[in-house]
């Protein structure tokens, strides 16, 4: 009785543990396709702001730039209009959240302006030091500047805060595997 009782306690752990898991899919070189929420659009709240109606429109809110940023990202992994996704990104009027600040780094660097495409990347490690998609893409970016050393330390910081399985570390892993000056972009 014991037996069948360790191994169904077992089988259950085992279950609850796969069920919780993350699933990992295979993504090439995608920005987030769920950002976070923009930080709310009223900065002094009070007890009346957090009731139903407040919530509410957070919600509607959340909605809106959602859907925006969707429309955005489609512009970008679909169409491949960088320009474009810029212009749509700013006017989501959240250029502290680091996944929108990443994509339109990422965007500026697809249309070859490597300076603004630094300053958007560091505008969305500012807003999250965690932002693992920002990591990198600016490793990607580091790659293509020839700056070897820097992409490893991105590398590394991705292997901190994804681990080496994530397709975050593998891209930057699999583009420094490749040898320098081929000239590849990502």
């Amino acid at each position: 009785m014991r037996k069948s009782t360790a191994r169904l306690l077992t089988l259950a752990t085992l279950s609850m543990a796969l069920a919780t898991a993350p699933v990992i899919t295979k993504v090439y070189a995608a920005g987030d396709e769920n950002p976070s929420p923009p930080a709310s659009s009223s900065k002094a709240s009070t007890k009346k702001d957090k009731k139903k109606g407040s919530s509410l429109q957070d919600t509607r809110h959340y909605a809106q730039f959602e859907d925006s940023y969707r429309a955005a990202y489609s512009t970008i992994y679909d169409r491949h209009d960088y320009a474009s996704a810029i212009d749509q990104l700013k006017a989501l009027g959240h250029d502290d959240n680091a996944a929108v600040a990443n994509l339109i780094g990422y965007s500026y660097r697809k249309l070859g302006d490597y300076k603004l495409s630094q300053v958007w990347y560091e505008r969305a490690l500012q807003a999250d030091p965690n932002h693992v998609k920002t990591w990198q893409y600016y490793g990607l970016w580091q790659v293509e500047q020839g700056n070897r050393d820097q992409a490893e330390y991105h590398l590394n910081k991705i292997a901190q805060l994804a681990g080496k399985d994530s397709e975050e570390y593998r891209s930057l892993a699999a583009a420094l595997e490749q040898p320098p000056g081929t000239g590849l972009v990502y």
